[in-house]
């Protein structure tokens, strides 16, 4: 079978990429032939995978005529979302600007589920976030922070998280408190340095208007007018977990994100993100997202690392689909 589509020189040069190096890898994924010629484009191949192939193509050329660059990832997820992609996927995603890092970037979700997390924090009061590294839990959830305290919906930020090990003790280095809790915090620091720039970071936490802390000392406050995050929240115990849940306060939101793959308690203890996860399911005004593999927006090697260990756990499924490999 033989598709033709016709789209413009600008548009057909930002699907090929360098080196026709998008072209070639839907081609691998998909069995087809793609080629360019007397204006057009040509898809060849098997009817269903060249079907495969003009849905993926016409998504791509949907992002490019919005002015949205398609990269590496672009590509991957339209491969990866071949089966249910719908007409027009990606340039609704990158229509939906949260806001611009301090150098001009823009964030926006790139995935099926990061845009259904970024509707479920703009239509709830706390949203619950679940998925492996790379996901954009975290990052996302500060772009909401900043805009809304930029457009005065909130006076403050806080973002906090547990202070555990992972896998190595911290407790002897040289310093005073702040000095040992900081790498616990680096990664929230590093999200707030790069959407509001050092200078307007620093400024606003020595205002008191952002605070970045470990998660102990939210323990007798009450959080009013505040957005919230509570980051690797799969690292709290129930007692924890219940604690910050209850400094809610009025005019408030709440976003806790973590990997409930990645604990680093200590054996036989229970998640706090595990248990919330099962006690506030029917609770209105709470959202629950379950990001996967599929969200990683982070390297393409990211994602394939992601995806091995998903099967690797998920009851000897790893065994099934590499069949040459050993558990280790």
């Amino acid at each position: 079978m033989t598709e033709i589509l016709d789209f413009d020189a600008d548009v057909q040069r930002d699907i090929f990429g360098s080196k026709d190096n998008y072209i070639r890898k839907i081609e691998r994924d998909l069995n087809v032939g793609v080629i360019a010629r007397d204006g057009v484009i040509k898809v060849t191949g098997e009817e269903n995978a060249v079907r495969k192939a003009v849905g993926i193509l016409e998504n791509l050329a949907g992002l490019s005529r919005v002015g949205g660059e398609i990269e590496d990832q672009s590509v991957d997820y339209a491969l990866e979302m071949k089966d249910e992609a719908k007409p027009g996927m990606l340039a609704d995603f990158d229509r939906e600007i949260i806001c611009h890092t301090v150098s001009g970037k823009p964030v926006k979700p790139k995935t099926l589920g990061q845009k259904k997390y970024i509707d479920a924090i703009r239509n709830n009061l706390i949203v619950f976030a679940n998925g492996p590294a790379g996901t954009g839990k975290t990052f996302l959830a500060m772009a909401m922070a900043i805009t809304a305290f930029q457009n005065k919906e909130v006076e403050r930020i806080i973002m906090t998280r547990p202070a555990i090990e992972a896998g190595e003790k911290l407790g002897f280095l040289p310093g005073d408190l702040q000095s040992k809790v900081d790498p616990y915090l680096r990664p929230l620091y590093d999200a707030l340095y790069q959407i509001m720039g050092a200078e307007n970071f620093k400024r606003n936490m020595e205002n008191g208007l952002i605070e970045v802390a470990p998660l102990a000392y939210m323990r007798g406050r009450t959080l009013d007018n505040a957005y919230i995050i509570l980051d690797e929240a799969q690292n709290t115990t129930p007692e924890q977990m219940k604690m910050f849940l209850t400094r809610f306060g009025f005019g408030s939101h709440a976003i806790i994100t973590g990997d409930a793959s990645q604990k680093d308690l200590a054996p036989n203890t229970r998640s706090g993100l595990d248990v919330a996860m099962k006690v506030l399911k029917n609770v209105d005004g709470i959202s629950f997202i379950n990001l996967t593999a599929r969200d990683v927006v982070r390297h393409p090697l990211v994602q394939k690392i992601v995806k091995a260990y998903e099967d690797y756990e998920n009851h000897g499924r790893f065994e099934h689909r590499y069949p040459n490999k050993r558990k280790v």
